[in-house]
């Protein structure tokens, strides 16, 4: 399983860690991810994800999952995120 937020993109990061004496050694700085399930109003079921804090912070700031997968662009998201997103527009298109 890859340590990538399927909502965001977010992944591991590399970098140095830079000692008092400008020593460097390689290290990762992964993204802070948890399984969380979320629940989708169009669609009326829960939906399990991988996500960071970050992007669950913003989940909730544009109103619910729907709301941000309408918004997202689809290179961000991961493929199970981008067919929930098919599904959710679809499900919009049929009752509008």
């Amino acid at each position: 399983m890859s340590r990538r937020c399927e909502l965001t993109g977010k992944a591991v990061l590399t970098g140095n860690l830079v000692s008092h004496s400008n020593r460097k050694t390689k290290t990762r700085f992964l993204p802070n991810l948890g399984n969380v399930t979320l629940i989708s109003d169009t669609l009326r079921r829960k939906v399990r994800l991988r996500v960071s804090a970050s992007a669950l912070r913003s989940v909730e700031h544009r109103g619910g999952l729907d709301a941000f997968l309408i918004k997202a662009s689809d290179s961000d998201l991961s493929p199970g995120a981008l067919a929930l997103k098919r599904e959710i527009v679809k499900k919009l298109a049929a009752s509008a």
